[in-house]
């Protein structure tokens, strides 16, 4: 899952980064309007943290941009005003929660949580594709009685695989939604983790596979 912060209190946005990067939630984060309009723009991200008060452009307008955009990726709203009539405006405004300043990082939590689970996509902690199964939680992956570990980038492309199975995923798509906008990753990175995949793909027996398109990017099919 990849979480889009637009907030400008850098220590604030510094530190949500961190807290969702340990709960294991792939991050980026911007600190003025216009940039967060255009990060958010880009349809990549799960969930977006939008501060209401930023520089450049207030979060509002970015909400209300977004959304005749037809841009539905579910936001929450993060400021420090708490009258009944900024919840109102942002719930107007096509807003999905709100979260007044101050807040404890496990109602943050929560409240991304609660979100995914109404999201159309939400699929829990268990991810399957005929006999393999990811569970996100414990970052383990399994066919039939043989389990192994994976690393946080592999989870996070698997994940991409088996919300998408038989799908192709282009390279340019896997670098966004794996590495970010701004990551300075290439094509061979992704080869070197699709490679690592192949291998415990292989050492578990399952009969999916990660195919390769020439020239486009990779397929998980049987």
């Amino acid at each position: 899952m990849r979480i889009l912060v637009i907030e400008d209190e850098a220590a604030l946005a510094d530190a949500l980064e961190e807290i969702l990067k340990q709960n294991n939630y792939m991050v980026d984060v911007v600190y003025r309007g216009p940039d967060g309009l255009d990060y958010a723009s880009s349809g990549i991200y799960d969930l977006i943290l939008l501060d209401i008060m930023l520089p450049g452009m207030d979060g509002l307008t970015i909400l209300k941009t977004l959304r005749q955009r037809q841009i539905s990726t579910p936001v929450i709203l993060l400021t420090a005003k708490s009258e009944v009539s900024d919840i109102i405006t942002g719930l107007d405004a096509g807003n999905d929660d709100y979260l007044a300043k101050p807040f404890s990082t496990g109602e943050l939590l929560a409240r991304i949580r609660a979100l995914s689970r109404r999201s159309n996509n939400y699929t829990g902690e268990l991810l399957t594709f005929e006999d393999l199964t990811l569970n996100r939680g414990t970052m383990e992956l399994s066919c039939h009685n043989d389990t192994i570990r994976l690393g946080l980038k592999e989870v996070q492309i698997m994940e991409l695989f088996l919300k998408n199975p038989r799908q192709i995923m282009s390279k340019d798509l896997l670098l966004e939604k794996v590495w970010g906008i701004d990551s300075n990753a290439e094509y061979n990175n992704i080869e070197v983790y699709i490679s690592f995949l192949r291998q415990k793909l292989s050492s578990l027996g399952t009969a999916a596979q990660i195919r390769t398109i020439r020239g486009v990017g990779y397929q998980l099919e049987i």
